[in-house]
C-alpha cells in the first residue's frame, strides 16, 4: 500500500517539475530573491511541523509582494514541491507504521478536495479571498498560541483509528484539500484532529505531507495553467524550500521552537488583522459599486 502512494508521488514530482519549468521558460520568469529566502526559512520550519502557509501569507501581505487575490494560489504553487519532498521523506521514514487504509484514504481525500477546490478560488471575489485568508491566519495564530501554552492535544500512541473516526478523518481531509486552494494549510488542523483522536502525532507527518504534495500538485498545475499566480515568487519559494526541507528532515532531530512560534504568532496576528480590514473594506466598496450600478440602471 505504501508503494501505491510513493509511485504516484514520484510521478507527480517529475510531471510538476516539467510543467513549472516550461511555464517559467515561456514567461521568462526569474525567481525573486526575497522569495527564495522566504521559501528556505518557512519550509525549514514547516518540516518540523510548524507549517509554512501562515508565515508565508503574513510575509507576502506585510511586504506587499503579491496582490491579495493572488496570494493563496502563488503560495500553493511555490510550496508544493517542498511539500512533495517532505511527503517522500516522511513516507519512507514513518509511512510503514501508519494504517495503510487510513493513509491512502486521507491522501486520496485531500487530493480530491484540492482538485475540486482549484477552480473555486479563481472565481471568488477578492474580498472573499481576503476574508478566508484572514480567518486562516487567525486560526493559525490560535494554534501557535495553544501549542505554546501546552493547551493543544498531546496525542496518543495509536497507529490506526476505529472505523467511524477513520471516516471522519477522511471526510475532514477532503475539506482540508479544498481549503488548500485558499491558502489554508492542512498541517495545523491535521495535527490537532489526529491528536484529539489519540493518534501518535509523529504518524501525522506522512499523512499530511504526502497528501499536501499530491493535492498541491494537482491543484497547482491547474493554477499554473489558469495563470492567476506570481510565477517569480512561486519559483523563488520552491528553489529556497527544497534544500532546507532535506536539511531539516535529515539533520534536525529536536529543537525548541517555542520562541519562534511566539514570533510567528505576532506576525501572523498582525497580518490577519490587516487582511481582515482589507476584506471588510473591499466588501463595503463592492456594496457601494453595486448600489451605484443599481441607481444608474
Amino acid at each position: 500500500m505504501l508503494i501505491a502512494i510513493l509511485i504516484p508521488l514520484v510521478l507527480a514530482i517529475l510531471f510538476y517539475a516539467v510543467v513549472l519549468l516550461r511555464s517559467a521558460i515561456a514567461k521568462k520568469a526569474l525567481p525573486n530573491g526575497e522569495a527564495v529566502l522566504l521559501g528556505a526559512v518557512t519550509n525549514f520550519f514547516d518540516t518540523l511541523g510548524i507549517g509554512s502557509f501562515a508565515p508565508t501569507m503574513a510575509w507576502l501581505k506585510f511586504r506587499k509582494l503579491v496582490p491579495d487575490k493572488l496570494i493563496p494560489c502563488t503560495m500553493l504553487v511555490g510550496h508544493t514541491p517542498p511539500a512533495m519532498a517532505q511527503g517522500f521523506i516522511f513516507l519512507i521514514l514513518l509511512g510503514v507504521f501508519v494504517d495503510p487504509v487510513l493513509l491512502v484514504g486521507c491522501v486520496l481525500a485531500l487530493l480530491t478536495g484540492g482538485l475540486l477546490g482549484a477552480p473555486l478560488v479563481t472565481r471568488t471575489r477578492v474580498w472573499v479571498v481576503q476574508l478566508v485568508v484572514a480567518l486562516a491566519l487567525f486560526l493559525a495564530a490560535a494554534m501557535y498560541a495553544l501549542s505554546n501554552l501546552d493547551l493543544m492535544p498531546a496525542g496518543g500512541t495509536a497507529t490506526s483509528l476505529p472505523v467511524h473516526l477513520m471516516a471522519v478523518a477522511i471526510a475532514a481531509n477532503f475539506l482540508f484539500g479544498v481549503l488548500l486552494n485558499y491558502g489554508v494549510g492542512n498541517y495545523a488542523p491535521t495535527l490537532a484532529m489526529f491528536s484529539l483522536m489519540g493518534m501518535d502525532p509523529r504518524l501525522c507527518f506522512p499523512i499530511m505531507a504526502a497528501g499536501a504534495g499530491l493535492a498541491g500538485s494537482a491543484a497547482s498545475i491547474r493554477h499554473i495553467n489558469i495563470g492567476e499566480i506570481d510565477l517569480r515568487i512561486a519559483i523563488g519559494i520552491t528553489l529556497g524550500g527544497i534544500p532546507l526541507v532535506l536539511v531539516a528532515a535529515f539533520i534536525v532531530k529536536s529543537m525548541s521552537v517555542e520562541m519562534l512560534r511566539w514570533l510567528v504568532f505576532v506576525v501572523v496576528s498582525y497580518a490577519a488583522i490587516v487582511m481582515l480590514r482589507a476584506a471588510l473594506s473591499g466588501r463595503r466598496q463592492g456594496q457601494v459599486e453595486a448600489a451605484a450600478a443599481g441607481v444608474m440602471g
